[in-house]
């Protein structure tokens, strides 16, 4: 069994050798081939470098035994697509070029030719599904709406992201036409996406959180399930929300194939509520991998257990890669995980 066919079989609730193995954000600060990639180039133009991203993309697999790539990028090149640029702060966090704060900015900000606009990401697509031939699996990504508005709408980077609640509860026919936009560049991405070589697709609602549980369907599930309904089921949908564990059965029912876990659920209850509904993916506490080998190690054995042995489990981080991980830790998690020793 490839660690492509592993991937695919486990999201399917096929029977597996092994669980497959992919990390969040598994390419970044932690590696020195990638701080050494980044003292020559800036963060957005590695992003935009078809050949840098592809580069990024494949550093951790000639480390550790992964199962799948998933795609350097961000998932702030939606906004920047529509005409909001973004940029890192000096002094930590995201900054847009500038902030929603108007029905004549949602008015100017333009859905059409994503997939032009965003032909970066294709190639590096192409690039990487190149490398890596038929063997490993190649996934691609997004942000939800709701994510991404809360960028656009506070500027960046906030504590609270209360624009955006303001927005849907004060004007919510200009979050409607936000999210309108969002969703219809969203589903041109995702298609362009697919058709460049990825096998499946993660949306991240990285703030799903901040939403009031009474709004979440309506503010932003709803917005999920429309774009995986226009994917026409194309590749399967792996759907991440952080905090939003407690709305497991309202996640699977967007169609994703599978639900992601962040590591304040109880795996093991997951998968009894989920059952056969979608697979489950999770959920380390991505902090363990900066600590000291055995640590991971132990940490991994529990996850496994936690998770049992019925087909349709992923193993995964609970959120992604931080840069203080040290790649002992990480190391010592894929043995854990995949038997193969380094």
């Amino acid at each position: 069994m490839t660690p492509r066919q592993r991937f695919l079989a486990a999201v399917h609730h096929e029977p597996v050798d092994r669980p497959p193995i992919w990390l969040m954000r598994q390419a970044g600060r932690y590696l020195p081939e990638y701080r050494g990639l980044k003292q020559k180039h800036d963060f957005l133009t590695m992003v935009r470098t078809p050949e840098l991203a592809t580069e990024v993309t494949l550093q951790p697999l000639k480390r550790f035994p992964l199962d799948a790539a998933i795609i350097f990028s961000d998932i702030l090149v939606i906004p920047e697509a529509l005409g909001q640029g973004y940029h890192f702060r000096e002094q930590g966090g995201i900054g847009m070029d500038y902030q929603i704060d108007s029905p004549e900015k949602i008015e100017a900000l333009d859905p059409l030719r994503m997939q032009e606009k965003l032909r970066y990401v294709g190639d590096a697509l192409r690039m990487t599904r190149a490398e890596l031939g038929e063997e490993i699996a190649l996934l691609g990504f997004c942000g939800s709406p709701w994510t991404l508005a809360c960028y656009m709408l506070e500027g960046g980077s906030a504590k609270d992201f209360t624009a955006i609640k303001q927005l849907a509860l004060g004007a919510p026919e200009l979050f409607e036409a936000l999210m309108q936009k969002l969703s219809h560049a969203i589903i041109d991405y995702l298609h362009l996406q697919l058709d460049a070589g990825a096998d499946a697709l993660q949306i991240f609602d990285s703030w799903g959180a901040i939403c009031p549980s009474s709004h979440y369907e309506a503010w932003s599930l709803r917005w999920i399930r429309h774009i995986i309904h226009e994917l026409r089921g194309r590749a399967p949908v792996i759907l991440y929300a952080k905090g939003m564990g407690h709305k497991a059965a309202d996640l699977m029912h967007t169609g994703a194939k599978v639900i992601s876990l962040d590591w304040t659920c109880d795996l093991r209850r997951m998968r009894q509520s989920i059952g056969r509904g979608a697979a489950i993916q999770g959920n380390l506490d991505p902090v363990i991998l900066t600590t000291t080998p055995d640590i991971p190690r132990r940490e991994a054995k529990r996850v496994l257990q936690d998770a049992g042995p019925n087909p349709g489990y992923i193993f995964n981080l609970g959120h992604g890669m931080i840069p203080s991980a040290k790649i002992e830790c990480v190391e010592a998690l894929m043995e854990t995980v995949t038997g193969v020793s380094h």
